[in-house]
């Protein structure tokens, strides 16, 4: 089975990963959150999943629709 991407809905900066590579997550569990306008913006699971790879650090500068992981 192919990984899925998660995407950013928003341009904004990484502000922190909140869950590590392997994790199994629940639909709608942060992965990382997102500083955007001096909000912070969580990207969540969009299903259940295991975390395959965080492909941001803390800090990256983003752009709306960027892969930031990719789940099994």
């Amino acid at each position: 089975m192919n990984p899925a991407k998660v995407r950013t809905e928003v341009a904004g900066t990484v502000w922190k990963i909140v869950a590590a590579k392997g994790a199994s997550l629940a639909a709608g569990e942060t992965i990382l959150i997102i500083e955007s306008m001096k909000m912070e913006i969580p990207i969540e699971a969009p299903r259940a999943c295991t975390l395959s790879e965080i492909l941001v650090s803390e800090g990256d500068v983003l752009r709306e629709d960027d892969v930031v992981a990719l789940i099994a």
